[in-house]
């Protein structure tokens, strides 16, 4: 099983497109798995077909039994966050009453430490929903964060671990994952333990920097990388630019990909590349699937920095 994450310094630079024609390459010998929780789109080219359905949960948050609440306002005194919210009535008997913005609230579970009535509830919070779903390329886990929703990384590392028991119980070859834009905690999730991370950049100045930062980010977690610039013609000067960054850096230049608005034609037919057209840019893709294939092929001779 050779697990193989697409990954960007910053979003829109095509690797959702990749992953996809990297799947229908690899079809029916790979699990696919849409780790970009917080804006997944690879639903959209690989139309699945849901068959599992599973509650994400992560965190608690508090909440006020109005029955049981005495309105001494404690919990207002205590909360750092302003997550309490007062209401005053009109009924002089009753006082106040309070509720808790869920927006607001940190889970941190002081009042519900404070309430001397006892009428805070500290429920876990249902964050979002993972599923596992049938695609003409097989099998797929992807999954849908709640809004204002935190620990994607958690998510992201549920919908990698389901994509490995699929792996192994379908023995596929390949788990192909449409990783996060970025270095944070979800591009970490994505990463750890993968077999070789594809960086998709482009040659614009913030796509090298930020190729830059994520390239030293893959260094620092041991993890084999290939660099691919996606329309390369944009700009040659940068592309050869970042080729040379790949050489100094130790790091393989994998290949490009040339801009073609076949592309957005594509999307808009709800296919791969690949599938698409055969043409130049489809060629390109097909060349850098190789490239990878060969790489993984010789990892043994691979040195960790």
């Amino acid at each position: 099983m050779k697990e193989i994450v697409v990954i960007s310094g910053k979003g829109g630079t095509g690797k959702t497109s990749i992953t996809a024609s990297f799947a229908s390459l690899a079809s029916g010998k790979c699990v696919l798995a849409d780790c970009d929780v917080d804006a997944a789109d690879l639903h959209l080219i690989c139309k699945p077909k849901i068959k599992q359905r599973n509650q994400f949960r992560s965190g608690h948050r508090a909440v006020i039994r109005s029955k049981n609440c005495t309105g001494c306002g404690k919990c207002l005194k205590v909360c750092r966050f302003d997550a309490i919210n007062e209401e005053v009535t009109s009924d002089k008997h009753l006082g106040a009453k309070y509720f808790v913005d869920t927006v607001a609230c940190e889970g941190c579970g002081v009042c519900v430490r404070f309430c001397p009535s006892n009428a805070i509830d500290f429920v876990e919070n249902i964050c979002g929903e993972f599923f596992v779903s049938e695609t003409r390329f097989g099998p797929m886990v992807h999954a849908k964060l709640g809004i204002a929703s935190e620990n994607s990384g958690k998510l992201v590392t549920i919908v990698r671990d389901e994509a490995k028991k699929l792996s192994i119980e379908k023995n596929l070859d390949y788990i192909i994952i449409d990783g996060p834009c970025g270095i944070g905690c979800p591009v970490i999730a994505s990463l750890t333990s993968s077999k070789v991370a594809i960086i998709v950049t482009e040659p614009t100045i913030s796509g090298y920097h930020d190729l830059q930062r994520i390239a030293q980010l893959t260094k620092q977690l041991c993890i084999p990388a290939i660099i691919c610039v996606n329309k390369w013609d944009i700009n040659p000067d940068i592309t050869e630019k970042i080729r040379q960054f790949a050489k100094t850096s130790q790091i393989m230049f994998a290949g490009t990909i040339r801009y073609d608005k076949i592309v957005t034609k594509a999307q808009m037919a709800q296919k791969t590349i690949v599938e698409y057209t055969q043409s130049a840019v489809s060629d390109d893709i097909v060349n850098l699937w190789r490239s990878i294939e060969l790489f993984l092929s010789d990892l043994k001779s691979y040195c960790c920095f």
